[in-house]
This record gives C-alpha cells, structure tokens and sequence, in this order.
C-alpha cells in the first residue's frame, strides 16, 4: 500500500497551506488541508484537482490500512503515534467539504452539556462489553464497571443470573450507512430482537444522514424506516455524538436492568401462587352440620339452598 504524504500546497494564494495524499483503492485521492493533523480540533480539508509533480513532502508515513466507509475514509498509519483518523466527506451549502477527525477531537466535538453524575436506575451496573469490539467505550463518567466477553447480540449488555436481559449495539453514521447498504443490518437486527429489551444508538444526528457525499441519502433514510418498521422492538436511536450515546446506553441498560428484575419477581410470585397447596371446600354434609348447631332449618339430605351457603362463608372468611 502507498504512504500517506503530506506537501505543502504550491498555491500561496490557497488558505490551506498543506497537500494531503491518501492512498484509497488503485488511485490516491488529494486534499487541500488546513493543518498536518487533527491534534486539538477538526481539520478542514477540501478536494483538490492533482498532486504536483515537485510537491515539497513535509512528511511520509507508511499506511497501515485506508479504507473506504460508506462517506467516510478510516485512515490507520504506521507509526506509534497519531496514528488512527478518519476522513468525513459531506455537503455543506451545495458544495462538498471534508472535515479529517481522530477520535480525540470526535469527542472534543460535543454541544455544550453535562451529563449526570447519579447511578442510572439506581443501580451499580457491571455493563459486559463484546470482546469483539475494537475501541470501547470505557463509561468513565458513569458509575459502572465493565467485564470483556462475548456478546451473542450487541457490543453491550446486562445480566441478570447469567442471561443477557438487554443490549445494545453501536454504530457511527459511516459503519450505520455500510451496514445498511450492505444488506447486514437486517441481520444484526434479527439477532438483537432475540434479546428482551434491545436498541441501535448511533454516534451523530439523524440530519447527519441528509449529507452524505457516496449513499443517497432517501436510500438510506427510507432503508432505515424499513428497518424499523419490521423490527419494532429494536429502536434506532441518534444521540449526536459519542459522550451523550455513551449516556443514553448507560441509562438505557440500567432501567431494561430494573425491569428485567420485577418481572423475573412477578414470575416467580406466579410460580409460587400455582404451586401452593389448595384448601379444599367445605363438605355438604360441614355446611348442614354448621347450619343445624346455628339453627338453621336444613333438609337431612339433598342439595342445601344457597343462602344457607352464602351463611357458612360469611361466618367462615377465610375460606
């Protein structure tokens, strides 16, 4: 695979200073940044039409792996530092931008809120987290732990007696739109809805999906009301970035936790309740001996009237 080069843009006249080359398929594909890496925030960049032949390289770095993502470009280089970001292409006012972003400054991008402190539900949760999953969520800001095992269905879950009672799958808007035209989605939802209580929670807004640069978008938003229409029980959830999908599923897992508790009590009242013994009814002849020592007029034998009944269970209320 080519190297990653980054030159500096031979026109002075541009107000991105720099010439990225990204090697994505047979053929690299050039952008105009504005700065060499996104260390504090999001770089923008901005396609450019070629790469000079006497480009003036500031840097060259080997790739480890460059990989087309629905509208996004996953970038991994190899070197022990800054070495993982990704390429975002969108629409902004009619004309294509590209915004390059490493997961320090995907995080840094948050609106300006502050998400509580308490335990979700009440609960000290212990969250499983698929071993599958590559980079995941720590849940630093929550008062939980976390344990590493295999997921039948999700990256995250709870247990209750060693059951998985809820789930959680989680998806950036690249990795959603991928799975979605890839046909895989349909299949990951069918594994969640065997899960009781289950969700999808996407890493961005749902206006996100109306700009993207490679899917069309009214493919993929109606592919996404399809979904949700033959699986129900597994909502798709947009929670516009990382910190608050953190959140939501943090929360979510702690009441599905909750519930799936009352209702495994509420089946074993019921199994306790069929089991019991039951008291058997009094006799006619009980009834009729009862109704002579009150003295009450009964016949020596057939059926007894029901008031006569309707006596005796008065007088006996805890049958």
């Amino acid at each position: 695979m080519d190297d990653f080069v980054i030159a500096r843009n031979p026109d002075a006249t541009s107000s991105l200073p720099f010439l990225l080359r990204v090697p994505v398929g047979s053929q690299a594909i050039v952008l105009k940044a504005r700065d060499t890496w996104p260390r504090t925030a999001k770089v923008y960049c901005h396609p450019a039409d070629t790469w000079p032949s006497d480009a003036d390289v500031i840097e060259r770095v080997p790739v480890r792996e460059c990989r087309r993502r629905g509208p996004a470009i996953d970038l991994v280089l190899a070197r022990a530092r800054e070495n993982r970001s990704q390429f975002v292409f969108a629409q902004a006012r009619g004309r294509e931008v590209v915004f390059w972003q490493s997961a320090r400054t995907a995080r840094q991008a948050r609106p300006n809120v502050r998400v509580p402190t308490r335990r979700a539900s009440g609960e000290a949760l212990v969250i499983v987290v698929d071993s599958h999953e590559r980079y995941p969520w720590r849940f630093s800001q929550q008062q939980c732990t976390t344990e590493r095992r295999a997921l039948r269905a999700g990256d995250y879950g709870v247990e209750v007696d060693g059951t998985v009672v809820a789930s959680v799958e989680r998806k950036s808007v690249a990795d959603l739109v991928s799975t979605l035209t890839t046909g895989k989605l349909r299949y990951l939802l069918a594994d969640l809805a065997t899960v009781p209580r289950a969700a999808v929670v996407v890493e961005d807004r749902y206006s996100s999906l109306f700009k993207l640069q490679h899917a069309q978008p009214s493919v993929v938003v109606e592919g996404l009301a399809e979904a949700q229409v033959r699986f129900p029980s597994v909502p798709i959830v947009f929670c516009e970035n990382r910190q608050l999908a953190q959140e939501w599923t943090y929360r979510f897992l702690g009441a599905a936790l909750v519930h799936a508790r009352d209702d495994q009590a509420a089946r074993q009242r019921a199994l306790e309740l069929v089991a019991a013994p039951v008291q058997p009814g009094p006799t006619t002849a009980q009834v009729r001996a009862w109704a002579r020592a009150m003295g009450i007029s009964v016949p020596d034998r057939g059926r007894l009237r029901p008031e006569v009944w309707d006596a005796y269970r008065a007088d006996h209320p805890e049958l």
